[in-house]
Order: structure tokens, then sequence, then C-alpha cells
């Protein structure tokens, strides 16, 4: 089961800045032909409203902007502020204008717009998504028994966007019988998906739209009955799995689990075998899977395993086991299993032990072969055992940093596995593994249109001292003739939350700022699940702070080896990302030329006060829930918002989208009235705010290039980086 968490896709980790300032500076007479100076920021209006926990007051005095989806009387003012804030930030970068254009246009055009990805095989029919040149979506395809045969289209995703200014298609299912396709379509970027079937035998496009789900239907093997996750529509939150059967009226579909437990997330999947349909229901700390026969959709849904406190457990299904992931009595988890017939925790075996050096994140089941997807040293690795005769070995990589990932194999029976490959200078690459001969065959690679030579490119694999003596691994990249000198421009990224690890990988648009002379650095820093899971349980509830020192003590030692110095250090973050800018800039801001916080959690105690807020009650076990006094205090005394102080701060861009539904509008928005108002410098505050857009920005691959422009044109401005 997939959590939804606060985190934003994480853009900035797959684009990296390069070229050295002095090496690309153009004549300008300081910061006055990139900005209209004679234009000063909004002033927001203060309205105090005070907010008492545990006999602590805090004054919010921009409480008023949460206004806009409550639709109250301050909603006209709401908009009509973001949108002074969006024309304040276009005069502060007038200047870039030119500079930006033609950064979208050097990254679109690396990009081989003429695409396909590679086909995986599934009951009979090889299914693939080609892209068409000039199109921001997909094709969504497949041809029956070989690749040579006709080929049919699914989704013209293309055509079903036009008109719309967000468009996302997910979740595809076909039935068992492959005549009906199931999907979700969100247009709001809200992550509210209604559900639609297509026959794609005729084109028709069923009458039965599901509204208000996650998005993610399942087939029962009947071709007829559907399973999917239902949200609250105020809260967000994934509350029910209800049961639809073709040509009935949505309205009236069963619920056949609902969760109490508004800290947890629920989801529906089915078994690798197909024989099952599961329900799972996850917390931070504990979960629970109920499960009937596929082949009886009209069945009670039986309960797995009950809910352990503080243990964690997954299903799948094969050969008339179930296999079982969990991290009872395995802080870095084992792998169990156990027959049909007795699911509970006395009957299970223990198939892969646990180790304390080795994070077991996932596995994947086939006929003769487990794969298993590990962590090791906070590199991934991919382990193989033939379940013949137990014996086992691992997939060889030699690049000191880089992500290796199990890909998408739903064809139990064959002897190869698909797995994913990259590094900060390797492309995205798609193998086949044979798992018995141990050879791998490149199926394909990101094509990089120009001139790329990853020879031109170095990655290092580096560890900075935190406070406490822990080591931090630092991944980081930059072109030959990067200069350690301590004048070369850096950007430092981070995230550190929910367990996330944030792993090298490549990224084409990167190198418009690699090119430029920057280097690109990924602090793997504790909340993050890097070195296992105890790398994230030192970086999460009441140990939040190593998360936010282990950035700043990475970012001091890239100083200290001369990969570059205050006057050129940059750092970025998204969503919680977003939060450890807030918490950095507060702790440290003196070491930074400037920060791009993008759709920034940064209100913490309030927003995790406020069980209607969408994913409140879903992330107490992450945050804390500030019903309780101790959890109340700490989190209040690194909360972005409550700690800005009258000081300076450095030059800031801060984005967001006003129909984010993971971390609200509202979040960045006051934040930035607040920094505004208290400090001390003449550094530039910016707010960009996309109104037609959510958490995870403009849809489409070429409209996101648009976003990556401007945050790049941000810090050349201030590098001095004008072409």
């Amino acid at each position: 089961m997939r959590i939804r968490f606060r985190m934003a896709i994480p853009v900035l980790l797959f684009t990296a800045l390069s070229t050295h300032a002095q090496n690309n500076q153009s004549e300008m007479s300081g910061n006055t032909t990139l900005t209209n100076e004679s234009m000063q920021p909004p002033v927001a209006e203060k309205k105090p409203k005070e907010l008492i926990a545990h006999g602590d007051t805090r004054i919010d005095p921009y409480y008023w902007m949460n206004d806009y989806f409550k639709k109250g009387a301050d909603s006209d003012k709401v908009v009509t502020y973001l949108r002074m804030e969006n024309q304040y930030y276009e005069s502060q970068t007038s200047g870039t204008k030119v500079l930006q254009e033609k950064l979208y246009d050097e990254m679109k055009a690396r990009i081989k717009e003429k695409d396909e990805s590679v086909p995986v095989f599934k009951n009979g029919y090889f299914y693939y998504s080609r892209q068409v040149e000039g199109k921001d979506y997909f094709v969504y395809c497949r041809k029956k028994g070989d690749l040579k045969a006709e080929e049919e289209i699914l989704l013209d995703v293309n055509a079903m966007a036009e008109g719309h200014n967000y468009f996302s298609a997910t979740g595809f299912d076909v039935s068992m019988d492959n005549k009906l396709l199931a999907y979700g379509v969100d247009v709001l970027s809200r992550r509210m998906y209604n559900i639609y079937i297509k026959n794609l035998e005729t084109g028709e496009i069923y009458k039965d739209v599901i509204p208000e789900t996650e998005g993610g239907p399942v087939w029962a093997n009947d071709n007829k009955t559907i399973f999917y996750t239902a949200k609250n529509p105020v809260t967000l939150l994934s509350e029910k799995i209800k049961k639809h059967v073709l040509g009935t009226d949505a309205k009236r579909d069963i619920v056949v689990y609902e969760e109490k437990d508004p800290t947890n997330y629920i989801g529906v999947e089915k078994t690798k075998s197909d024989k099952y349909i599961l329900i799972s229901s996850q917390a931070t700390l504990s979960s629970e899977v109920r499960y009937i026969n596929a082949d009886k959709p009209n069945d009670v849904f039986v309960l797995f395993q009950p809910r352990m406190k503080e243990v964690l457990y997954s299903v799948d299904h094969a050969n008339n086991l179930f296999y079982i992931r969990t991290n009872s009595d395995a802080k870095n988890f084992r792998i169990m299993t156990s027959s049909e017939t007795n699911t509970k925790k006395e009957g299970w075996k223990e198939l892969i032990p646990h180790d304390k050096n080795i994070l077991i994140q996932g596995f994947d089941l086939f006929k003769n072969y487990l794969a298993i997807s590990e962590r090791k040293n906070g590199l991934t690795q991919v382990h193989i055992i033939d379940t013949r005769n137990n014996a086992s070995h691992y997939l060889p990589f030699d690049e000191p940093a880089y992500t290796a990932s199990i890909g998408y194999n739903p064809d139990y029976n064959t002897e190869y596995l698909r797995f994913n490959y990259t590094s900060l200078t390797t492309p995205s690459s798609v193998y086949d593994y044979h798992m018995g001969k141990q050879q791998k065959i490149l199926k394909k690679q990101q094509e990089v249109v120009g001139d790329f030579n990853a020879s031109d490119y170095t990655t290092e694999r580096l560890f900075a001292t935190a406070a406490d003596g822990t080591k931090i691994p630092i991944s980081i990249v930059y072109k030959n003739g990067f200069n350690k000198d301590g004048q070369s421009p850096l950007l430092l990224y981070g995230y550190g939350s929910y367990g996330a690890s944030m792993d090298a990988s490549f990224s084409s648009v990167r190198l418009s700022l690699l090119n430029r002379g920057f280097a690109f650095a990924i602090a793997h820093i504790r909340g993050g699940q890097e070195m296992g899971r105890y790398w994230y349980e030192d970086g999460k509830m009441l140990k939040k702070k190593n998360t936010f020192t282990d950035f700043i003590d990475c970012a001091k030692y890239l100083m200290q080896q001369k990969y570059t110095s205050k006057e050129h250090l940059y750092a970025s973050g998204g969503s919680a990302g977003g939060l450890l800018m807030g918490a950095v800039v507060n702790m440290q801001p003196d070491i930074w030329k400037g920060i791009i916080a993008g759709v920034p959690f940064v209100d913490v105690v309030t927003t995790m006060s406020d069980p209607t807020i969408p994913l409140t009650t879903n992330e107490y076990d992450e945050w804390g829930n500030p019903a309780n006094k101790e959890s109340y205090f700490y989190m209040k005394s690194y909360s972005p918002y409550d700690n800005v102080e009258a000081k300076a701060y450095p030059n800031m861009l801060i984005t967001t989208g006003l129909h984010d539904s993971q971390v609200q509008y509202f979040e960045p928005a006051k934040w930035v009235a607040k920094l505004r108002d208290l400090k001390t410098d003449n550094n530039k505050i910016l707010l960009y705010t996309n109104m037609t857009a959510g958490h995870g920005g403009a849809s489409g691959r070429f409209k996101a290039l648009k976003d990556r422009a401007r945050e790049y044109a941000f810090l050349f401005m201030l590098e001095g980086i004008s072409n």
C-alpha cells in the first residue's frame, strides 16, 4: 500500500544547479537590471487571532487567510492578495524573463518528444505508453500477444486533457477478461479522482461515474465488480472501501470497510497471484490487512492479522502462500510466510531474517524466485533468491551514488526481473535481468537530446559529521572543472520526513544548472530512511530537530571542504522539505545566499491542531498530536511560522498552489507575510502562487518546465548569471 503524505514531488531533487558563476556573469549593474525596485511588496492585513492550548497563547495575525476554501467573507480578499503577490514576484524578476524562456527552451530541447515506455506483459497483452511530439501528456496502449501485433489505443490522455488547466489520469486497471478499463481522473489537482469505465472493444465510456475517490480501482475476477477507496471531500481522508457493480448507481455502492481511526490511511489492491483482493489500513506505526477471494466479490473481508501496537506488516500472495513483510521483532523488517488457512501471527514462518544493517524495503514474487529491495549503508540493492534451493546473489552496481529499484513485474511465471537504475550522471535506465543466468539486458535508457556526455560530470559520496557524531551521507554532482575553492555556487537539497529516502537520480533538466557552474548535493538527513528504519525514527516526533541540524551540518561541511561558501550556498526543499527550509533559516539564517521552498509545510502547530485540515489526523505519529502538552511545546519550538523573528533572513522564493490539498496555500502565504513584517534585511522574499494547480505544481511534462525555469532563474539572478 502506498501511503500519502505531505511530500511534494521532489522536483528540485531531480534538478541540480551548475556552472561556475565567475565563468558566466554578465555585464550587469547589480540587480537593477533584474528587478523593479520601485514596486513595494504587498502588505497583508493583520487580524490578530488568539490560539490557546496548554495555557499557552499564540497570536496569529494572518489566520484570516485560511478563509478561501471555507468560502467566508475573506475569500475574495485572499485571492486578491495572492494575485498581488504574483504581481510583485513578476516585478522583482522581470529582468529574468528572457533567461526563463531560454531555460525553458533549453530544458525542453533535451527531451525526446516522441518516446515510448518499455512494454510489460500481463494476461496476454503487452502494455505501454507513448508520448507524442509537442504534447504534454501520453497515450496509453497495448498489443495482444506479440509486440508486432496491431496497436490498441486505450486512452489518449492528450485529447482527454484538452480544455483543462490541470489534468491527471491514473490508476489504470484492466478487467480479467481484458475487455474493460477502469481509471481515475482529477482536473483540480486536489487528488480527488472520479473513476470512469471504458469498454475496450467498443470504445464506449460507461455512464458509471464514481466520484470522490483515491483513484485506484481494483477489478474482482467476475469482470463486473470494482473495489475502490472513497475519500471525505472535506478532510480528503481515505475513509471507506466501497464496492461498485457495473450498471448500478454509484450512490448505492456498498461500504465493505470503514476505517474508524482517523490516523490511518486505507487502500485496496490485488495480490500478485490475482487470487486475493486486499484492504490495507496503515498508520505510521501500525497496520492491518483484510482479504477476500477475488473470485467471490460478495464475500465478507476476513481479517488477516489484527493491528498490533508499533507493528507494521504488508501482504502479497503467490504459490499458495501469503508472504508478509513486517517489523515485528525486526526494526529493519523481515519476510515471513503463512498458509492460506492460518494467517494469524502465531502461524507465520520466517523466510528472510532481520538484519540490523539491512533495511528490507519490499519484495516481488515469481514462480521460482524472490526479488528483495534492500538498503545498506544508505544505498539501494536488489537481492535475488532462488526459492527452489535458497541460492542467493545481489545485482552488481559500481557507482558511488545511485538508485536501483525493482520495476513493475506483473508476470509471475517469468525468469526475468524488470528493474530500474539511475545515478546523478546516468540517465534513467530500464533493464531485464535473467535471474537464473544472472545476465542483465538494457531495454531502454533515457535519451538526452543534444551533446550530453556522462563523462563530463563527476559524482561523489561524502559524509558530514553531525553535532552528535552521526555520519550523514551526501551525494553530490558537478561538471568537470568545478573549482573547490569556496567560490563556486552549490544547491543543497533535503527532505527528511516520513521515512522517504531521497536517492541519487538523473535529471536532464538539472544539466541547465550544472552547465552554469553549480554543484548539486543531496543531504541524506535523518527523518528519511536512507540508513534504515533507525534513521527514520531518529528524525521524527520528539527527535525531529535532528533533521534540521543534520542539514545545517551538511551545509557547514560542504563549506569547510571548499565546495562553496555562504556567499554562494543555496538550499531547496518542498512540502515537508519546505518545513526543513523554514526551520533552517530560523536556526541558521546567515549561511544561505538563497532559499527555494516549494509548497512548504510551515504552520506546524496550527495545522496539526485542526483535524478538519486534510491529512492532519493521519500524521500524528509523524509530528505529534498538539493535544499532548509535550508534543505541543516541542512542535512549537521548531515550527517555522511560530519562530519567525526580527532578524536578517536570506533571499527566498516560496511557491504554492491555490488548490493544494496536501499543504494548503495559506501556510506559505502567512509565512511570507510574517517574514516581511519582521525581517531586518533588504533581501527579497518572493511568493508565487499557481492559481490553477495543487501540490505537485503544473501537470504535463512541458508545463512543469516553466516551474523549473522560474526556480533556476531566481538562483541565477542571485548568483549574477544572466545567460
